[in-house]
């Protein structure tokens, strides 16, 4: 009896746990939201700068809910919102605070692009621009991606001359490697033909010395038959 109690609550919990991953994977092939790889970017005040935001859905969507969020430490605002109504239109923007920002992506061919451009950049535009978007189709399901803006009065110069050392010095042994090898092949050659040389030489010394010597197969001089 206690073998098949065992039993019975190791299946349940296989059964638990399957059930549990059948709930959580919609949720892992569902809404993702990227404003790409960088954390933080760098603009110099008074340019602009793109601040880019993607979004994806397994399950496409409908009536879809977008916006731009600005944070820093006393002070938070939207920035943009808007709405897209199917993968065949374009978002539209229905608020948006600062005049300064255009919306500058497409959701159609499923580019799904909602970036948006500041101009004329200010220190104060230094903070946290948070991109979210909710999805009614997947049960309101809301996901957001986060990038921090830093600007400045210049950027600075990057010093590649560490960099330019590290490549020549690493040019440098590889063409030394390379010429070894190929120095390594020509005195392989030269050191073959020299061995075929003195083959060839002890090969016609050795036919001189029979030719002299009158040897079966040489070429002396025929000498007259004796008369009898």
């Amino acid at each position: 009896m206690s073998g098949a109690g065992d039993r019975g609550k190791a299946l349940a919990k296989w059964l638990g746990t399957g059930l549990l991953g059948l709930f959580l994977l919609p949720m892992s092939l569902s809404l993702e939201v990227s404003v790409g790889k960088a954390t933080t970017i760098y603009a110099v005040n008074g340019t602009e700068i793109l601040l880019p935001c993607t979004f994806s859905s397994c399950f496409g969507f409908e009536n879809l809910r977008f916006w731009w969020s600005y944070n820093s430490t006393d002070t938070f605002k939207i920035l943009i919102d808007g709405t897209v109504k199917n993968e065949k239109s374009d978002p539209k923007v229905k608020l948006k605070d600062d005049d300064r920002i255009t919306l500058e992506g497409s959701t159609k061919e499923k580019m799904n692009n909602i970036s948006i451009l500041l101009r004329s950049l200010e220190f104060s535009d230094t903070g946290k621009y948070t991109c979210h978007v909710k999805n009614p189709k997947e049960n309101d399901l809301q996901h957001q991606a986060t990038i921090f803006l830093q600007v400045v009065d210049k950027l600075e110069e990057v010093d590649n001359t560490v960099t330019l050392i590290i490549l020549a010095v690493v040019g440098g042994v590889i063409g030394l490697l390379i010429f070894i090898l190929l120095l390594k092949k020509f005195i392989t050659f030269v050191l073959k033909k020299t061995r075929e040389k003195k083959k060839e030489c002890l090969v016609s010394s050795s036919g001189n010395d029979n030719t002299e010597n009158g040897l079966p197969g040489s070429k002396a001089e025929e000498k007259p038959p004796t008369k009898v």
